[in-house]
């Protein structure tokens, strides 16, 4: 009798969790209310399955309890019940697919008046690319990908010369307008994900994913990475700003192209100290564990770093020079700062990059 009354419990609580929990989905931005409906559907299912099977154990055992003069008698099998289990769960699990399975083939059929805009994943950071002028983005290979160039543009296709590379880890997409979303890995699997957009796909290196969405929200809406990447997997953020189209059109306006970007294939170079290395040191990856603000992170801020005097595992005090900052790059396990933990891979970079992430270093006040 114990028994069943926990298991009645057990049902009472999790339906009263359920209606007083502070914990429910974030306010949608997006289109996608279907993904909501979906996702409801399943849940109710669920539901009834998790109340009707624990009354039903319940019920069993009362009804079923060892008394005296009683006596059990052994049923091999019972085809009726068996075809109405299978008739029964296989209207669950198509009422549980179906719905998600409609909605999927949608989320990945954008409409032709979609804007574009490509991510690129990478340990431990976001890359976006928009097309130019000529509304194509251009050619890309994997032979091409360095630093400067995470996206592997084609430097001889003229098409690729005009294209959007945003400063920083920072989308902005107009308001009220579809967008298709093309989705790249560099190095092992992502997955680009927005909960207020209800949408998410993930992204596999020698593969392009895409999915759509119209934004209904204005406002700045955070990027996680939902496929665990790495160590650094938790820092891997970014955000998707929907505005107006007048400010997106400013904004874009403000962003280099390819041509002029610093990247291989380019013309010009960067102009405001530090740039080159800044860039550098995104597409390493290396701004998910270092931050520039002095917000604490996997690694040390580079806030105001150059030039202080660091305290290393062990006691010992060191001050942060070009000297140190070489060798804590190519091996860092050498001098590990106190407080931090021991995972930075090592980061071969060649003479120039060096320098120029040192001089991005120094600029960090």
């Amino acid at each position: 009798m114990a028994l069943a009354i926990s298991l009645i419990l057990i049902v009472l609580g999790a339906i009263i969790f359920h209606w007083l929990s502070p914990w429910w989905l974030t306010p949608i931005a997006s289109n996608w209310q279907a993904m909501d409906d979906a996702l409801m559907i399943t849940l109710v299912i669920c539901a009834a399955l998790f109340i009707i099977i624990h009354l039903f154990v319940a019920y069993a055992v009362v009804k079923f309890r060892h008394r005296e003069g009683h006596r059990a008698a052994a049923e091999s099998h019972n085809r009726k019940l068996e075809w109405w289990l299978i008739g029964a769960t296989s209207l669950g699990i198509v009422a549980m697919l179906a719905p998600g399975l409609h909605v999927y083939a949608k989320l990945i059929d954008p409409p032709p008046n979609a804007s574009v805009f490509e991510v690129m994943g990478k340990q431990w950071d976001w890359h976006f690319r928009l097309p130019g002028k000529d509304s194509r983005l251009g050619v890309t290979d994997v032979r091409f990908i360095n630093a400067t160039n995470p996206f592997g543009i084609d430097p001889q296709d003229p098409a690729g010369q005009d294209d959007v590379l945003v400063d920083g880890s920072e989308i902005h997409i107009p308001l009220n307008q579809p967008v298709k979303v093309l989705l790249r890995a560099q190095d092992v699997l992502h997955d680009f994900y927005v909960p207020q957009f209800r949408t998410r796909m993930n992204m596999v290196p020698g593969l392009v994913t895409q999915f759509w969405l119209t934004p209904t929200q204005a406002g700045r809406f955070e990027v996680l990475c939902a496929q665990l990447c790495g160590v650094g997997h938790s820092n891997m953020r970014s955000a998707v700003v929907v505005e107006e189209q007048a400010v997106y059109d400013a904004w874009l306006a403000k962003q280099p192209t390819f041509s002029g970007h610093g990247a291989v294939g380019g013309v010009g170079g960067p102009a405001e100290p530090g740039k080159q290395g800044r860039l550098i040191a995104q597409s390493k990856g290396c701004v998910a564990c270092h931050s520039v603000d002095g917000a604490p992170g996997v690694g040390p801020s580079w806030k105001g770093l150059f030039g202080k005097q660091e305290t290393l595992e062990g006691g010992a005090t060191i001050a942060v020079d070009e000297a140190y900052l070489k060798q804590s790059i190519n091996d860092p396990k050498a001098k590990v700062v106190k407080g931090f933990p021991n995972i930075m891979p090592p980061n071969p970079l060649s003479d120039e990059e060096m320098a120029a992430m040192i001089d991005y270093i120094k600029t960090v006040r």
